[in-house]
């Protein structure tokens, strides 16, 4: 039994029971002695249903009158007036983004790094306003400060590593708090870079003793690269030494020569070769291509108590972010996140970036389109992966409910309506990762961790 009433069904009431045949909803129970299941909107022809119901309520308050008029010309000829009269199309429109937002003002906290790309970018272009939104976008020092500021609700929603939402709704340097990654931000986008003074040490097996920054504990940049390290041979708890650095501060450090070297987002790395003070080891991809790294993320308080003004701010981010993904749009976007309030860099560094022709450090000039993509989609097995690094790596003890975490933390569902919302068709099927050529089975993640001949657990 459908759950959605004929407004041009002169047989059925509009008001009572859900079915419109009976006077009241116990009317109808009786009758029927089955609840009637609530159904999401998942289609136009639903929200269009709804839109001339509510228009034929307002022109016939008396319903036998309704049902009288329909008798008289008939269902086609009502619905054809009833669409000449009122902008029907136009308000199944509107009612498909959903209602209006609770809180229109918010604030989202980012890090001036490239792959907040999207977030940054959906407030000078315009994609926050379109959802009725006033955002103001913050930009922090450093990630811990990112964290901080939006579990104690200074920030609506954030730019995070996309591992953060995991730690922190596991309690891993904080307080155990529910958060949700409903949209990835960038895929590959970052690289290893070494002090201009090391260009002759490119076997990792000579690194040891090397000082090397990652962003945040909790990161892809640390997974990826104690994965790279491992893989050579090194163990990264005791042959070399790994720090975290806020991005902003890299580029200096390196300089001082506080450290050798860096795993981070590119436009950091970049600025490095841009100074003369650093060249490009490998990029990220060449680890693993097409790995996530940062997300949007908010508080499950966030979602469930202002619903609406989360999804408008999602269906932001999932069109920012499906423009970011075009390579002709990059260098227009590259002018418009160049500002000091965005991330301060020159545009030729950004360009580099996000078009992928980039000079390398070393003297050459290099091209590679795929360096940084942008891809919304959070795959369960993305969250799986780095629930077995954070196991590998001795972050996380005992047993693991890989998939719960991963299901309750990455919402794929929330990301897949966003896309469509957007005009965009979701993925389906599985997701192959493969890193360093090696598969990966997001069904069999203790076996994964266990065949690791580096680890900690």
């Amino acid at each position: 039994m459908t759950m959605f009433r004929n407004p041009f069904d002169a047989s059925k009431r509009l008001k009572g029971c859900p079915c419109g045949a009976h006077a009241s909803a116990e009317e109808h129970r009786l009758a029927t002695a089955v609840e009637v299941p609530a159904k999401p909107l998942e289609n136009e022809g639903a929200m269009r249903n709804i839109v001339e119901t509510a228009l034929m309520r307002a022109i016939f308050p008396n319903d036998a009158n309704r049902r009288a008029f329909l008798s008289a010309v008939g269902s086609t000829t009502a619905s054809a007036v009833l669409a000449s009269t009122f902008p029907v199309v136009a308000a199944t429109e509107a009612f498909a983004q959903g209602a209006a937002p609770e809180k229109k003002n918010l604030k989202v906290g980012f890090i001036p790094i490239t792959c907040a790309t999207p977030i940054i970018m959906a407030s000078p272009m315009g994609f926050y306003s379109k959802q009725g939104l006033d955002v103001e976008v913050v930009k922090t020092a450093g990630w811990a400060v990112i964290r901080d500021k939006t579990i104690n609700k200074e920030y609506d929603a954030a730019h995070m590593l996309s591992p953060m939402p995991i730690a922190i709704s596991m309690g891993l340097g904080s307080n155990p708090i529910p958060f949700a990654t409903p949209a990835i931000e960038n895929v590959n986008g970052q690289a290893i870079c070494l002090s201009i003074k090391h260009k002759d040490k490119r076997d990792p097996k000579d690194w040891k003793g090397f000082k090397l920054a990652v962003p945040f504990d909790y990161s892809m940049h640390n997974y990826l690269l104690r994965y790279y390290l491992a893989e050579a041979g090194i163990d990264p708890d005791q042959d070399i030494q790994i720090r975290s650095v806020p991005p902003p501060e890299m580029v200096a450090n390196l300089r001082a020569d506080n450290i050798d070297g860096f795993l981070a987002p590119d436009n950091v790395v970049q600025r490095a070769v841009y100074d003369g003070v650093g060249f490009i080891h490998i990029l990220s991809k060449e680890i693993w291509n097409g790995h996530p790294c940062c997300a949007f993320a908010a508080s499950k308080e966030f979602i469930t108590q202002t619903p609406n003004s989360y999804a408008a701010l999602l269906r932001a981010i999932v069109e920012a972010t499906a423009f970011a993904s075009k390579a002709e749009n990059r260098k227009q976007i590259a002018e418009a996140i160049a500002p000091a309030n965005y991330l301060n860099a020159p545009v030729t560094v950004l360009e580099q970036v996000l078009t992928g022709t980039y000079a390398d450090g070393l003297g050459g000039v290099k091209k590679d389109p795929d360096r940084v993509t942008f891809d919304p989609f959070p795959w369960d097995s993305f969250a799986v992966w780095m629930l077995t690094q954070m196991k590998r790596w001795g972050q996380i003890k005992g047993d693991v409910d890989y998939a719960k975490i991963a299901k309750d933390v990455f919402l794929t569902s929330d990301a897949a309506k966003a896309m469509k919302d957007a005009g965009l068709t979701p993925p389906t099927g599985a997701n192959k990762i493969t890193v360093m050529g090696k598969a990966f089975d997001p069904s069999k993640p203790d076996a994964y961790v266990a065949s690791f001949a580096i680890k900690r657990s």
